[in-house]
């Protein structure tokens, strides 16, 4: 059984869609559980019984062709049809071409409606938010004299039961940041004591973003780690022990200065955390004019458990799902909590943000590139042989196809057979630019 998350090896299970071996292998569950064939209208759906774990059973369904893959409303009615089954269940569905997985668990309370909760996967990303997930699934060797379904069901719940951000999380983490100012001593003006909390919350959910990817001594729970290891060690209660022996040290002396400038002390305190050289974990003007500012550690237990409620991923998907909190979710709360008008802060959507880099950052890195190895960039160099030999790789879709996913199915889009036609005005100027529709400007 593993001792903790192989996150690389867990990662290329999913890229081979391998799962069997990444639920008995890498997460620790079991052989077993009994294969189903679930019939729905016409059609009859296999559902391969993967691994199980105190009774809870994983299946994996793999379409054989793309009319093969169940659309939202047929995976409801499998997913009815399983629970009269097996109640407490994980489904699968993955298409026929290995391109993408749908994950579906349901989430039941008495009462209450079920409600679905799923994560699509495609095999063309790194599996960073889907392994941030899995790895609360994992079962390690001294956990099993003890464990029962329930509580496997609620590790199923704390990996795919993520509450939708909306405008719900808004009002939660505002009032979050109104608590969070509440405990800060030390700073007398109310307008001070507000924009340190904002700083304070800031600097905390960039750390966040860094140590679910393994950034901060390979520990995805480092700040709730830290904060138990200053408690065991210096004590707990309202005290500044985790603020001033932990936190500042790692803004000011770990994230904001370079490795080779750390004290032996320091880094036995961090680990190995990496130089952020940003100006966000700098000494704020704030600090230096209030130094006996103290923020007691139930202040910090308070944000990290608001803050695990959620999973925290840079969004590298193909369809942007607001399930789960990436830097665009957090560019909207900051331009909602900032005064806009004093601080002339606006948040710039990723649309024109990827625009800019990609007309500016990235000719530069050509031009520096081409600068250093001009062979490279000959008649028949080597970037230009890449061009050639893989221009879908480089080339951007719509760029290159014109439109070729099914964008009316909303679950799961999957690659059309034959690509869409280009309008007619358009498609005449790949010939002859010249017959091609004039477009007038006023």
């Amino acid at each position: 059984m593993p001792t903790r998350l192989d996150r690389t090896r867990v990662k290329e299970h999913l890229a081979s869609f391998t799962l069997q071996a990444l639920f008995i292998e890498e997460l620790g569950w079991d052989h077993g559980g009994a294969d189903l064939e679930v019939p729905v209208a016409d059609a009859t759906f296999d559902l391969q019984a993967i691994a199980h774990k105190r009774g809870m059973v994983v299946y994996q369904y793999r379409a054989g062709s793309p009319d093969a893959f169940p659309d939202q409303p047929t995976r409801q009615k499998i997913e009815r049809a399983v629970t009269k089954a097996v109640h407490e269940h994980l489904i699968v569905y993955a298409t026929h071409d290995n391109d993408a997985q749908v994950w579906q668990w349901v989430k039941r309370e008495p009462g209450q409606p079920a409600r679905s909760r799923q994560h699509i996967y495609y095999q063309s990303q790194s599996g960073e938010a889907l392994t941030q997930k899995l790895g609360r699934l994992v079962f390690t060797l001294p956990e099993e004299a003890d464990l029962t379904i329930p509580d496997v069901v609620k590790r199923d719940r704390s990996a795919f039961d993520v509450e939708k951000v909306t405008k719900r999380f808004y009002e939660r983490f505002r009032s979050e940041l109104t608590a969070f100012g509440g405990f800060i001593d030390g700073i007398t003006a109310q307008g001070d004591r507000d924009w340190y909390a904002s700083l304070m919350l800031n600097r905390m959910m960039f750390v966040y973003f860094i140590q679910k990817q393994g950034f901060l001594a390979d520990d995805p729970d480092y700040l709730r780690s830290r904060l138990r290891m200053v408690q065991q060690q210096s004590g707990g209660g309202r005290f500044q022990h985790f603020y001033r022996l932990f936190l500042l040290r790692l803004f000011h002396e770990g994230l904001g200065q370079p490795e080779a400038q750390r004290a032996p002390d320091l880094v036995a305190l961090l680990s190995q955390v990496p130089f952020l050289n940003g100006g966000l974990f700098d000494v704020h003007d704030l600090e230096r004019d209030n130094p006996d500012i103290s923020i007691p550690d139930e202040a910090f237990k308070r944000v990290f458990e608001f803050f695990e409620e959620y999973h925290w991923h840079l969004d590298e998907r193909r369809h942007h799902d607001d399930n789960e909190i990436n830097p665009d979710v957090l560019g909207y709360i900051f331009e909602k909590y900032v005064n806009q008008k004093q601080m002339g802060a606006y948040y710039t959507k990723e649309d024109i943000t990827g625009y800019i880099s990609r007309n500016t950052v990235i000719p530069f890195l050509f031009d520096a590139a081409r600068k250093a190895c001009p062979v490279a960039f000959g008649s028949d160099g080597g970037v230009w042989r890449l061009l050639r030999d893989d221009p879908d790789r480089y080339v951007y879709p719509a760029v290159g196809h014109g439109i070729i996913w099914n964008a009316r199915q909303a679950e799961a889009p999957t690659r059309l057979e034959v690509p869409f036609d280009l309008p007619d005005d358009i498609a005449a100027g790949i010939d002859d630019v010249l017959s091609a529709a004039v477009i007038k400007v006023p």
